[in-house]
């Protein structure tokens, strides 16, 4: 069982030794990342993760929400290209072309029903190429807990908080966050990031200090998971952008709270430090 001095701990210089791929050519070069959640009561949360993820750096933004959604967050993101779910629930064929061509899928933010969130992973991420990579949070760990064949990726990050830990591991986490990192990881063969404890599948565990109380705020985790899915766009294995993306995610929190207090500043606050945070390291 993985413990803390089993754990790299993450810090600037280990970072520069295990440096980003270099961005060059146009933005086909650096990913096209696709973001699929936003219920229709919760729309903000694949904006979030869709410009944190063009903030860490991926070269395109594509966007998938409920339909009622979908022309207004258009607007609020003109980067993206926007696509509405049908009210009947049904996956349309256009999606899942997106998903064909996506280099990364990002899936979970911002949905609130278990077997709608089913669905859409089994034919997303059914449509999706093997070699594409996959970020999953929110309720889409929930239907990952309950069928692990719906992810078929292997270039996958996890990324739960303690309660999706929980139902993932079906008892309750406890302390020992670098233990359930490391058995999340073994059991559903994927990279997993909860709460600065990142484990991968077969080895590898990595330990982000920074991080403070500010970041337990809503939205907080949507930005997260789409730095992670901006890192893997530019062409990051999935260890790499998560343990960037931890570093990436609480030293924004670090740069926002002179500003804001140590629990003052927003998620949306967040994402508008990520390229400047990494660009630092």
């Amino acid at each position: 069982m993985t413990s803390r001095s089993d754990e790299r701990v993450i810090t600037p210089a280990l970072l520069q030794d295990w440096p980003l791929p270099d961005p060059e050519g146009d933005k086909l070069s650096r990913g096209t990342v696709l973001v699929v959640g936003g219920a229709r009561s919760t729309p903000g949360a694949v904006l979030l993760a869709g410009v944190a993820a063009l903030r860490a750096g991926a070269g395109r933004l594509q966007l998938v929400v409920a339909s009622e959604s979908a022309v207004a967050l258009s607007i609020a993101v003109p980067e993206a290209k926007v696509v509405g779910l049908p009210r009947d629930g049904d996956t349309s064929d256009e999606v899942l072309s997106m998903a064909e061509a996506a280099d990364v899928i990002a899936l979970g933010p911002g949905l609130d029903d278990i077997d709608h969130t089913t669905r859409l992973m089994r034919e997303v991420l059914g449509a999706a190429g093997q070699q594409s990579a996959v970020v999953l949070d929110a309720y889409a760990l929930g239907a990952l807990s309950k069928d692990r064949d719906l992810l078929r990726q292997e270039r996958a990050v996890l990324t739960p908080n303690l309660v999706e830990a929980e139902h993932m591991l079906g008892r309750d986490p406890g302390d020992d966050l670098p233990g359930a990192a490391r058995e999340l990881a073994e059991r559903y063969g994927a990279v997993v990031s909860i709460y600065g404890h990142i484990a991968a599948p077969g080895g590898g565990a990595w330990r982000e200090e920074s991080g403070d109380a500010g970041l337990g705020t809503s939205g907080s985790g949507d930005v997260r998971a789409g730095i992670v899915a901006g890192l893997l766009g530019r062409g990051s294995d999935p260890e790499q952008a998560a343990c960037w993306a931890a570093y990436a995610h609480s030293m924004s929190g670090r740069r926002l709270a002179p500003r804001y207090g140590r629990v003052g500043f927003l998620a949306r606050e967040l994402v508008d430090e990520v390229a400047a945070t990494i660009a630092m390291v």
